[in-house]
This record gives C-alpha cells, structure tokens and sequence, in this order.
C-alpha cells in the first residue's frame, strides 16, 4: 500500500514538473502537495507503529496502562482520518469519472 502510495505521489510531482509553461502561475517554494502527502502517510503509520510497539511492552509489563491508553487512542484517532481521508479521495475520483468529457 505505501509502494503504491509513493508511486502516486511520484507521478503527481512529475506531472506537476512538466506543467509549468508560460500560461501558468509561478511555483512558489513551500513544499509540494506530493511532499505533504508522503510526509503525512509517514507520520501516520509511525503512529501506528508506536501504538504497536507500546501495547507489545505492556503484554510483558514494561508499560504503564495509561501509556498503552494513549497510544491506541492515537493510533485508533489517526486510523479513522485515513480511512476517511481515503473515502473523499475515492468519492472525489468517482464525480471526476462521472463527468462529460
């Protein structure tokens, strides 16, 4: 899912290359969207990570139960933006397909 995720953003970012002409606004120098995609799909899966990781401590007691608490809460909080990310992206791809050419 992330190799796909990383193609994507690839693609997106040599598309964006190759349409800067003369009809079209300056870029400024933030970074791309491309950028922020990949930057936001990182931070979300050490997120999840790190939830991972803290309830495998305390399984063998080297946690504290309010740790493990708050790290599955983020990563459960952080679970359900990506899912509803993914669903208004593949609603927003379905009205592009429903489009007149």
């Amino acid at each position: 899912m992330v190799a796909n995720v990383a193609n994507a953003i690839a693609a997106y970012a040599n598309t964006a290359a190759k349409t800067t002409g003369p009809g079209m606004a300056p870029r400024d120098e933030g970074p791309s969207f491309g950028e922020v995609l990949q930057e936001a799909a990182k931070s979300s899966l050490d997120t999840m990570r790190k939830g991972e990781t803290v309830t495998a401590m305390a399984a063998v007691g080297q946690a504290d139960l309010s740790d493990v608490v708050q790290a599955v809460s983020n990563a459960e909080l952080t679970l359900q933006t990506v899912t509803t990310v993914r669903d208004k992206v593949i609603t927003a791809y379905q009205e592009i397909l429903r489009m007149p050419i």
